[in-house]
């Protein structure tokens, strides 16, 4: 599976406080896109880098070796759906979230993060 590693345009973000995942929920579609669509939005005129995933759940269900990498960072920011699910899904594909993991939820206002 393909990411999108989206580069900060603003010098004073090259000092990166975390490694920031986006999921678009791409086949579970548990997301409006409209929700998803003004949280990218968002990501993109923060300047921050971020790292964009089709679907975390497809992922998980393939055993992405991915997340492994994902989850030996201590600096992983998720934003993606409920946090309960997120780290239900790194734990199947045998790679549990380390407790210093953020998850952000979309279905909460993206003004919120």
């Amino acid at each position: 599976m393909q990411s999108l590693l989206k580069k900060p345009q603003n010098p004073k973000y090259s000092q990166r406080m975390s490694h920031t995942l986006y999921c678009r929920c791409a086949y579970a579609q548990v997301i409006s896109g409209p929700v998803k669509n003004a949280r990218l939005e968002q990501l993109c005129a923060s300047g921050e880098e971020f790292e964009a995933v089709p679907d975390l759940c497809e992922m998980a269900a393939t055993r992405d070796p991915r997340l492994a990498e994902l989850a030996r960072r201590d600096d992983l920011r998720i934003i993606a759906c409920h946090p309960r699910a997120v780290k239900g899904l790194f734990t199947q594909a045998g790679c549990p979230l380390p407790p210093t993991a953020e998850i952000v939820n979309m279905h909460e206002s993206p003004s919120a993060s």
